[in-house]
């Protein structure tokens, strides 16, 4: 049964008088009023369903009023929940941070984003939300990037990080791996407050089980406040029949609590005394109130009481991370408050005119500002000149070299000069070498960084005793400090690239660049993918490996064989993506990917590199400095001739770890008589764009087709990799000649280096047989 306007307007109109308890009201109106716009009045012509949270706004209203205009400090930074982004934009609109044209632009093209985005809104959004628990997860890994750059380069200041976090969101796996890393109870300024308005999208959640939640953050070791009743509910309590009372609400099921809701007074008193031995207790206390208390004492729960709120966040202990359980009400203020299915309900017209009769707003002006220097006013003026940020000067990044100008022999793999890369950085370019932080799950000795961590030492809050600094039998030094340069995190790589994402914002952030890169075992770059992906859209530019890979990873069998990885680039927006065959490929690429870091027309990469053992003078690098200079361009640019034929019947095209079988096999058919041209890909992704730009399709380049695949060299074309092969597909298009695409489309098997490749038919023979079906 909906409630009356009257029941109504008393469950959300607070104490006139007090100029907090109005914003309140005007956020709820502001938020609720945008998305009614955004489905009820803009025009839709295509029909399709605009949607928006009005009840998961309503829950979040008091909440986010208390802490901004009592709370928040200007080095403060909160994560909003993201359904309640209405709410923030309404906020932002009273502190003058957003225009009122835009309030009419919710989920338009152009207008204000579905879900917060640092990116995309007008108006200030300091952590991009929306990918289930990846927000929430943000400030903790943004704390780390804050402290690092106050104590490694200076300017980053202090404050809180706060995540607005929704009840469901907590079902997130991500969240968890997050709240349990070692090093996050050290970190005081984290404050997470938790909607615990006990529904999903679907349904009321019969049994969720506040007091687990409650001992799970207790035991990661944070500070937890719960606040579950509101100052009127409390008062009573101290009434005679008030802990008949409290029990009774305590052990009622969230289903019979959310139906209450739902009831007008009458109903209230029926219900609410329930069948137990403390029945008449109840009834007889609730007999004292008149019908509009009534209403408003069984929604008052301590995340809609801004007293209550108060005194929650005056208990913060900024010496561990603390998280604030706020009882809700899903909807609160609302007609549809409380019903189980209202997550994606809308207001019908008559409904917001109820609601505005109620807060005593004027449909036809739902912008409307407080009158000047009302005592609202006054407040929120007051606000934005607290929370004023100084604006961040945009540092420039230090300069990156192009070419350490070592040429690499004997047998090496890529993965290994990825730790000689990064040593050779901090002898020739030290100014940029400073800036560079690398990030690993667990995984450092396996991935060739001991040596790098070795010299610049691991990063920690707080500095720790290496005790095994005296033992002559340690390779790899664990030197904890604050300055290290170096980062771990346990075996969850959505952490690791949660913390990727972070200390690639601080140049936005801070003015602050960082050159973030983030090391793990390809196989597991899918299982990071979407949060990776989310920190690029939020402006965390990064550069995440991926090694070993592909199944030359043989001996360890088909779970830890990546087969779409080298795809991944060359569809991740805001990436570029190389694998590169030799040593001095990694060097060239990485270099230019870190100088593409820190800036705004900045760019992420993924390199994909190997353990495949590869005969470093089979890169053939030339001598002369200017040929030497067209080399690295061209790998750059995503591909290179490594060996020219005069008149070539097929160009066999190779990319990373099997490079050494496209040139074995090039021997072979050039003993058969058969002119065989081999080029090396370094980035399909470089290629395809490249592709593109020559269509027309996308601006750019494409000098490096001209360079590589021109049309007077044009023939068959077998392509091969160490992975899908459509990956590389596409390059038989671009002069249109008859082509085979050779890689892995299966899962993989163990066993021996030649075996594996043969099993997958991208051993010598396979290509060799391939050329000739293509020239027969």
């Amino acid at each position: 049964m909906s409630t009356s306007p009257a029941d109504l307007h008393a469950q959300v109109s607070g104490d006139s008088s007090d100029p907090l308890a109005e914003i309140e009201q005007r956020v709820l109106w502001l938020s609720t009023s945008m998305i009614h716009h955004a489905n009820r009045i803009r025009p839709n012509l295509t029909g399709l369903k605009v949607g928006g949270h009005q009840a998961s706004c309503a829950s979040m209203v008091s909440i986010m009023t208390s802490l901004w205009f009592e709370q928040l400090r200007p080095g403060d930074r909160v994560s909003v929940k993201p359904h309640a982004s209405p709410v923030l934009h309404g906020i932002n609109y009273l502190l003058g941070e957003l225009d009122e044209k835009y309030l009419t632009t919710l989920r338009e093209f152009g207008g204000l984003q579905s879900y917060p985005s640092r990116s995309k809104d007008p108006d200030p959004v300091d952590y991009s939300t929306g990918s289930v628990g990846i927000g929430a997860t943000a400030p903790i890994w943004g704390a780390i990037a804050r402290r690092y750059v106050d104590t490694a380069i200076g300017g980053a200041g202090t404050g809180r990080q706060y995540s607005l976090v929704g009840d469901a969101e907590l079902d997130e796996g991500a969240v968890w791996e997050a709240v349990l890393d070692h090093s996050v109870a050290e970190l005081g300024e984290i404050v997470w407050i938790v909607d615990l308005n006990r529904q999903s999208l679907d349904r009321v959640v019969p049994n969720i089980a506040a007091g687990r939640l409650e001992a799970m953050f207790a035991a990661a070791g944070w500070q937890v406040i719960t606040v579950k009743f509101g100052t009127l509910l409390e008062s009573l309590f101290t009434r005679p029949g008030g802990a008949a009372l409290r029990s009774r609400i305590l052990d009622m099921p969230n289903p019979e609590y959310q139906r209450m809701l739902r009831c007008n007074a009458d109903e209230v008193r029926t219900r609410l005394p329930g069948d137990g031995p403390d029945a008449a207790a109840v009834a007889s206390l609730i007999a004292e109130l008149d019908d509009v208390t009534l209403l408003k004492a069984i929604r008052n729960l301590g995340g809609h009481d801004l007293d209550a709120l108060r005194a929650a966040y005056a208990q913060i202990d900024d010496t561990r991370p603390t998280v604030i359980i706020a009882y809700t009400v899903k909807g609160r203020g609302l007609p549809t408050e409380g019903h189980p299915q209202n997550h994606s309900s809308l207001l019908t017209v008559e409904q917001y005119a109820q609601l505005a009769a109620g807060l005593g707003m004027d449909t036809s002006d739902p912008w409307a500002r407080f009158a000047t220097d009302s005592a609202a006013e006054r407040l929120c003026r007051a606000t934005a000149d607290r929370l004023t940020r100084d604006k961040v000067e945009l540092g420039t990044p230090p300069a990156v070299p192009s070419d350490i100008g070592r040429t690499p022999s004997g047998t090496s793999t890529t993965q290994a000069a990825l730790g000689r890369a990064l040593l050779d950085l901090s002898r020739e370019a030290p100014a940029a070498a400073k800036r560079v932080v690398t990030v690993s799950p667990d995984v450092s000795s396996t991935t060739n960084l001991a040596g790098w961590l070795n010299k610049v030492g691991v990063w920690s809050p707080n500095e720790r005793r290496n005790w095994f600094d005296d033992d002559a039998e340690t390779i790899m030094h664990w030197r904890e400090k604050p300055t290290g340069q170096h980062m771990e995190l346990g075996i969850a790589e959505t952490n690791l690239v949660g913390l990727m994402g972070e200390l690639g914002a601080t140049w936005s952030r801070w003015g602050q660049p960082l050159f973030p890169i983030g090391v793990m075992y390809d196989p597991f770059v899918e299982r990071a993918l979407e949060p990776w992906s989310y920190g690029i859209y939020a402006g965390g530019q990064s550069i995440l490996v991926g090694t070993p890979s592909g199944v030359s990873l043989a001996a360890e069998g088909g779970a830890h064989q990546s087969i779409k990885t080298p795809s991944i680039g060359l569809e991740q927006p805001g990436c570029i993506s190389y694998e590169p065959a030799f040593a001095i490929d990694v060097e060239w690429t990485l270099l230019d990917s870190i100088s593409r870091l820190g800036r705004p027309d900045g760019s992420s990469s993924y390199l994909r590199l190997s353990t495949r053992p590869v005969d470093q003078t089979l890169a053939n690098v030339p001598t002369d400095p200017a040929a030497r200079e067209r080399r690295r361009r061209q790998v750059v640019a995503g591909a290179y001739t490594l060996r020219r034929a005069e008149d070539p019947a097929v160009t066999l095209v190779g990319m990373g770890a099997v490079i050494t079988e496209t040139l074995a096999a090039a021997d072979r058919l050039v003993d058969q008589g058969i002119a065989a041209e081999v080029v090396c890909v370094t980035s399909p992704g470089q290629l395809f764009e490249a592709v593109q730009a020559r269509r027309g399709l996308a601006d750019g380049p494409s000098w490096i087709l001209d360079q590589v695949f021109s049309a007077d060299r044009a023939a068959p074309m077998v392509t091969v990799l160490d992975g899908h092969p459509h990956t590389l597909a596409f390059l038989a298009g671009i002069n249109s000649v008859r082509g085979a695409a050779l890689g892995v489309s299966s899962f993989g098997q163990v066993g021996s280096l030649e075996d594996v490749y043969k099993y997958h038919g991208i051993d010598t023979d396979s290509v060799v047989r391939a050329g000739l079906d293509l020239i027969a």
